[in-house]
């Protein structure tokens, strides 16, 4: 959690919503997020009480039915619920900043009626369609094809490791509209997944964020009336593009609540292990492996801040963001890393919560853009 001195700096209603989702995550989320990753799902009841509580429209303004705080009240809450069960920051981190953000930034009147509040509220839960079994982060290189026709859309193709995939109520799916046009050929379009030819395939089984229902979705002649489009045609790719600040900030965010669920853990462990005589906190190897780990999710928060806060004064922060990203998902695996081996033999069997943590860490420099992306964009910066 945040140092005094960091607090410090926080407005009361960042305090309030951080502590909210505090008393949150340690009440319902930790104590049951093992069991839910057993079974594969996050309950419903869950996700409606985050829509309850106003985590799944955090940076909507209140008229669309969100709660209107600012970039850095959302990436402190999103630490706390990723403390407490990180697929269910992911859940949250999608709903806010690819679902909500995008309906709010690029929809138009009746889409954002339509929708805004019902994701906001998390009565309507939305799942992000870019990637495919052949793009990632090459998002240019698309093969799924909207044509016209009889005054409407038809998609076609298929989509990869799509979290809330079956959970979803609402699809941004990106698709080629002119396939002659390069860059500026590709749409977004608002799916509602009832929609006839959405078909959600078999879910992944994955290393970590078991809890979290990531699937590839097939479009099988699936028919979308004209207004279904988001933004402009051709539009696409900015649109993908638009939010990369943000989702690089949450992702951040998450990886320094996990990395400090793997910190308390360890914390808590070697206060009560004893070897030698002592408890392993007084030996010195142990000692400075906590100091560490500590320093290192610190500094990876003050990262994750700084872009955030850069982010709430509407300044540019795609290296801030970029940074934070690096860095705190990177330093998320080595300190989960440490807390297992502060936990022994203890630490790499399940009844001990840094295993999950550990497995739950990885994925967070591979989504929302590789480390080597990152690492990519931070040097072209450099370059300018």
């Amino acid at each position: 959690m945040l140092t005094r001195a960091q607090s410090d700096f926080l407005t009361d209603e960042q305090r309030m919503i951080r502590d909210t989702a505090r008393d949150f995550a340690r009440a319902e989320l930790a104590p049951n997020a093992g069991k839910w990753e057993e079974e594969g799902w996050i309950p419903d009841e869950v996700v409606a009480k985050l829509g309850e509580l106003g985590f799944l429209g955090m940076t909507i303004p209140a008229e669309h039915g969100g709660t209107g705080a600012d970039y850095v009240a959302y990436v402190l809450a999103v630490e706390e619920i990723a403390a407490g069960c990180a697929a269910t920051s992911t859940l949250m981190s999608v709903q806010n900043g690819l679902g909500c953000a995008l309906v709010h930034a690029w929809g138009d009147d009746a889409q954002k009626k339509a929708w805004l509040a019902e994701l906001a509220s998390g009565r309507a839960i939305a799942c992000f369609c870019l990637t495919e079994p052949q793009a990632g982060s090459e998002a240019n290189n698309l093969k799924t094809r909207a044509t016209e026709r009889d005054g409407g859309w038809e998609l076609e193709g298929t989509k990869q490791f799509i979290s809330n995939a079956k959970r979803a109520k609402l699809a941004v799916v990106f698709a080629v509209t002119d396939p002659t046009l390069g860059k500026k050929g590709l749409s977004a379009f608002l799916v509602p997944t009832e929609t006839p030819g959405f078909q959600v395939e078999r879910a992944e089984k994955k290393l970590g964020l078991r809890a979290l229902d990531t699937c590839p979705i097939v479009f099988a002649g699936c028919r979308l009336p004209a207004d279904a489009l988001l933004g402009p045609r051709g539009k696409g790719l900015a649109i993908a593009l638009s939010n990369l600040e943000g989702g690089r900030i949450g992702i951040a965010a998450q990886a320094v609540g996990i990395a400090r669920a793997a910190l308390e853990a360890a914390t808590a462990y070697a206060k009560e292990r004893k070897t030698f005589g002592k408890k392993i906190v007084e030996h010195q190897s142990i000692a400075n492996m906590l100091a560490d780990m500590h320093t290192r999710v610190n500094a990876s928060r003050l990262l994750v801040l700084h872009a955030a806060q850069l982010r709430a004064a509407g300044v540019p922060c795609l290296s801030e963001a970029s940074q934070a990203k690096l860095f705190a998902s990177e330093a998320a695996e080595w300190v989960c890393s440490k807390a297992i081996q502060v936990h022994g033999g203890y630490g790499y069997v399940r009844d001990y919560p840094v295993e999950r943590h550990y497995r739950d860490a990885r994925v967070t420099q591979i989504y929302e853009g590789t480390s080597e992306i990152q690492r990519m964009l931070i040097a072209r910066t450099l370059a300018e």
